[in-house]
C-alpha cells in the first residue's frame, strides 16, 4: 500500500466515526455547549486523559488558552484547586481508567462539571462520574485487541492499538475549536496573539 493511499485510509477510518445518525447528539455539540457555558460562568477548564488520549487532552488545553479560556491541563504543577462553576474534560475510550475515575471523582466533590468523553458511554463508570458524557464512536485499544481475535489478524490499514479514538480525539477538537470561536467572538488574530513566544 503506497504511503497516499494508506493515508486516505487513516482519514477515511477518521471520517466514518463522525458519520453516527444526526438524532444523536454529538461530542462535538455536547463539547461546545459546555465550553461555552463554563466561559459564561466564568469558570475555569480543566482537562486529563491517560496515555495518548493525554496528549489530545493537552493538545485541546492549548487551543482553549488560545481562545482565552482559563485552561488547565490536571497534574500540572500550576493548576490551580478545582471549584464550583469550573469544568473538568476527561476520557476515557474504553469505558474506565482507575484514575480518570478517581480525579473526576475529586472534581465533582469539589462542585466542578465533569464532562466524560468515551467511546463506551454504556459502562457504569461514566454515569457515576460525569454530568455529561461525550460519545466518540471510535475504535480503541480494548475493541483492537477483540477484533484481532476475531479476525485473527489486524487489517494492515487499521490503525494498531486503539489509534482510531486518539485520532478522531484530533479532529473532534479542532472541530470544536473552530465552533466555540465563532460562538466566543474570537478571530485567528486574537488567537494568535495568545500563542506563546517563548519557543
Amino acid at each position: 500500500m503506497s504511503g497516499s493511499d494508506a493515508a486516505a485510509a487513516i482519514c477515511a477510518q477518521i471520517a466514518a466515526v463522525f458519520s453516527t445518525s444526526p438524532a444523536t447528539p454529538t461530542a462535538r455539540t455536547a463539547l461546545v455547549s459546555e465550553l461555552a457555558a463554563a466561559a459564561s460562568r466564568g469558570g475555569r477548564v480543566f482537562v486529563h486523559g491517560v496515555g495518548r488520549e493525554g496528549l489530545m487532552m493537552r493538545a485541546l488545553c492549548m487551543r482553549l488558552a488560545h481562545l482565552g479560556l482559563p485552561a488547565h491541563c490536571v497534574g500540572d504543577v500550576t493548576a490551580p484547586a478545582a471549584s464550583s462553576g469550573d469544568l473538568l474534560l476527561a476520557s476515557a475510550g474504553p469505558g474506565v481508567f482507575s484514575t480518570v475515575d478517581a480525579i473526576c471523582g475529586v472534581a465533582r466533590g469539589a462542585g466542578a462539571r465533569v464532562v466524560l468523553l468515551t467511546a463506551r458511554p454504556e459502562g457504569d463508570f461514566p454515569r457515576r462520574q460525569a454530568d455529561v458524557v461525550a460519545h466518540l464512536p471510535a475504535q480503541t485499544m480494548a475493541d483492537d485487541d477483540e477484533e484481532e481475535t476475531a479476525a485473527g489478524e489486524s487489517s494492515p490499514a487499521k490503525l494498531p492499538m486503539g489509534s482510531l479514538y486518539e485520532g478522531a480525539m484530533f479532529v473532534l477538537f479542532e472541530m470544536v475549536v473552530m465552533e466555540l470561536a465563532r460562538v466566543l467572538g474570537q478571530g485567528p488574530a486574537q488567537m494568535r496573539a495568545r500563542h506563546t513566544n517563548l519557543e
